[in-house]
Order: C-alpha cells, then structure tokens, then sequence
C-alpha cells in the first residue's frame, strides 16, 4: 500500500508541475506566432503513450513514461533532437525564424510558470486559511540523531533567539532565511538556563540526509478519544488522558507515543497515564494534567498492526492570522523568494562542497516518498511540497546546462550577441552531448535513491 500511496502522489506532483512548466513554454510560443508541434506530459518514447489528440497544429498526448514532458516547438533544436529542418529555409511560424528576445521568453516561460505555480500555491493557502502563527512558549521535540540534538539541543528546550534575534513564533524560528545564512545558532531556555548552540556549516546536508527537518513543537500526548473495544479502551485508559510514560520511561510528545507503540506490535507494554475527572464548562490545561492529575499505570498489547485505539488531542498553542488579499499575496511572492533564494543556496554550496550532493539531492523514489508522506499530513502540507518542488523544477531548468532551458537559453543569448546563427551542427552535438549527461546524472541519482532505500 505505501508503494501504491508514494507512486500515486508522485504522479499527481510531476503531472501538475509538469504541465505548469510545459504550458509556460506553449503558451509564450503560441503568444509569438511559433507553431507547436506536440504537448505532452509523460515522455512517449517508442510511441508509447495512453491517449494522444490532434488538434489544430498541435498533437497533445499523455506519454506511457511519468518523468517529465516536453513541448516541441517547430524549428527549434530540443531534447527530441529533431534534424528534419536542416537545410531548409527558415519559416515564419518557426522557432529560429523568430528574434532573439522572442525566443529567449519562450525559453523562460517554463521556469516562470513554476515560480508562478508556487506563488499561486502560497498565496491560496495564506488567502483561504490565513498566516500560520505557532506560540514560540510551546518547546522543542527534537528527533534522536538529528543535527538538533547533534548541537545539543534537547526535547523540552524553549527556542528564545536565533542568530540574536528575539522569537515570537516557531514560524521565525524556522524560517528558510536563518538555514541559507552563512552562520547559525540557537539560544534555548534550559531549567531557567540560557544556552547558545551554533548550527553546523552543512546543516541543509544534514537535515536531508535524516529526510526530515528534526525539530518541531513538542504535541503532548492528550488522548482526544479512547476508542471502544480497543486495546486501551479496554484496559481502562480514558479519553482526555496524559500519557507522561511508556515502559517506564518518560514521554513528552505525541511521535514518542506512536513510535514505541508500533514499535511493540502484540507486545505487552506499561503506559503511565494521568486524568482529571471533567469539569462542567471546564478544560483541564497541560499543566493542571501534570500537577493535578491522578497518575495510573496500565497494561496494554498493541494490536498486531501496533495501535491500541487512541486518537490525538490538539492542544499545541497555535492560531491562524486572516490576511487580506493584499497582504496575502504580498506573503506569497515572499514565501516563493524566500524558498528560492534557499534554493539556489542550497545548490550553491552543493557545487562548491560545502553540502554532499549524494544527500541533498533526491530522485523519482525519494521524491516520491516525500510526496506520499506529505499527503498523509494533510492538503496543506502536500501543497507546500509541491510549491517547493515547483521551485526546484524551475532553479534546476534554469542553469546553464545543454539541455536545459537553461542551456538553450545561453546558447540563443549568444546568437543574439554575435548576431548570426550558431551552426546547426554545433548545436546539435551541444544537445546530443547534454541529453547523455542528464540521462548519465538521472541514473546516478535513482542509483543513489536506490542505495539509500
């Protein structure tokens, strides 16, 4: 089923960012009077494709192959390596007959699409359901073996400064410019003590080798239901209860609960509890739980699939600001500038090895992965991956690599400046020589997501 779930979701992500990217291009050449061949999402090699329609000029069609898509422009030398044109004079409605800055948007509209994609993603979510404000008072829980605890946090710490600058939300203390800064620290509130704990230069390299961000806001572990006929229902845990251990050992946070659960499939475990008898027109806080709370212990098995039928109570302090649609598309175009300028850093020190490439970069499965676990959090969740991936779509389609748009770009930017076309041979190889090392450097990447499974 969770290969079902990750292949599933990571069609559905390459099939709108692909055709965002795909309709940049179609849309700025047809724009300019240049006719467009194919429209296709999916590559449809060998002629391999699930449906296909002509219309007008132009063949559109769903290849049998989800990686990518492509829109073949006439005249224009692409990753179809088309030769059929050569020799013959140019015609109007192609792409070489056409001026340079025609051709040069045309060549961009991919990648502009993306980053109007992701924009578009923002600023929906800000407008329907308001700017994210989680209390920076609730503390951290801190995944064992994460580059957090690497630097000596701890679960429990209250995040009070980053890199000197005072908190006020978990927003700001996560915040996509704090991770591309050339140096980082926290300061943490500790058992009434302050400490400053600085972050390791490959930070980024470290969170995406874990596959996950490492820190988050500590969610205790309030039962909102104890289902009946359950394995706690039926050992006498109540809803509205605290777990504050297991076996045991102490618990603080709702993932520590899960994970040692499932962890102990048909295995007896101790679950420390703490309940308050309810209150008309009163609910019990966290912390009256915790002091008040009469303390029990309870022995359960999970059942064969490790759950033993409780449901999460939210009680993590956090609210949402309704913007109005000014401000909310303000906070779009922020987010996408934010998540690019992050983005291109992250490739920067890729390049320059302050990052390893192996774990910051990610094929079809890891992609895929992040895309199924992103849908099991919630719509809003898969959408922000899917702004993030769009954004990335677009900084990879962007450098300058033979072909890529990027590549083309630069190589159409050149004609423009020595004013004379570029041999069509010259062009050729260039393309030909880009296509082998963007199949080589695929392989490589779906060998590494392999050998990291």
């Amino acid at each position: 089923m969770d290969f079902l779930n990750s292949t599933f979701f990571f069609i559905v992500a390459i099939f709108i960012l692909v055709t965002a990217h795909e309709l940049g291009h179609f849309l700025t050449a047809k724009l300019f009077g240049m006719r467009v061949d194919k429209f296709y999402i999916g590559f449809d090699f060998y002629n391999l494709r699930f449906w296909k329609k002509i219309i007008g000029d132009t063949e559109y069609g769903l290849g049998v192959f989800p990686l990518g898509g492509y829109v073949k422009i006439a005249g224009m030398v692409d990753e179809s390596l088309d030769t059929n044109f050569q020799g013959a004079e140019p015609q109007p409605w192609e792409f070489r007959a056409k001026p340079v800055w025609q051709r040069l948007i045309v060549l961009a509209g991919g990648v502009t699409m993306n980053l109007v994609l992701s924009t578009i993603i923002f600023i929906g979510i800000t407008l329907v359901f308001g700017e994210s404000l989680t209390s920076i008072k609730n503390p951290a829980f801190v995944e064992k073996g994460s580059v957090f605890e690497t630097m000596g946090m701890k679960t429990g710490d209250q995040l009070i400064l980053a890199n000197g600058k005072s908190l006020a939300s978990w927003e700001e203390a996560l915040d996509p410019d704090l991770f591309i800064a050339k140096s980082l620290n926290f300061t943490v509130l500790r058992d009434g003590k302050s400490f400053t704990l600085d972050a390791p230069s490959n930070i980024m390299s470290r969170i995406n080798d874990n596959r996950s961000l490492g820190i988050k806001p500590t969610v205790p572990p309030v039962i909102e239901e104890a289902l009946e006929k359950q394995p706690a229902r039926m050992a006498g845990i109540k809803s509205g209860a605290l777990i504050t251990g297991i076996n045991g050992n102490p618990v603080l946070d709702w993932t520590e609960v899960v994970g040692i659960i499932s962890s102990n499939a048909n295995k007896p475990i101790s679950i420390t509890w703490q309940y308050l008898e309810p209150v008309s027109g009163h609910k019990a806080t966290i912390e009256e739980l915790r002091t008040k709370g009469k303390t029990f212990v309870t022995r359960v098995i999970p059942s064969k699939a490790g759950k033993i039928g409780i449901s999460l109570k939210q009680t993590i302090a956090s609210q949402r600001r309704k913007l109005s649609p000014g401000a909310a598309i303000l906070s779009g175009i922020s987010q996408t500038w934010k998540m690019s300028s992050m983005t291109v850093q992250g490739f920067s020190k890729i390049l320059t090895g302050q990052e390893d490439f192996r774990k910051s970069v990610g094929g079809p499965i890891k992609i895929a992965k992040i895309a199924s676990q992103s849908a099991e959090q919630g719509p809003i969740s898969f959408l922000y991956f899917l702004s993030m991936l769009s954004i990335s779509l677009a900084i990879i389609n962007i450098l300058p690599v033979p072909a890529l748009d990027g590549g083309q770009f630069l190589l159409n930017a050149v004609e423009g400046i020595i004013r004379k076309e570029i041999p069509f041979e010259i062009k050729m190889r260039i393309q030909q020589v880009g296509m082998a090392l963007l199949l080589a450097l695929f392989a490589y990447i779906l060998f590494n997501d392999i050998f990291n499974l």
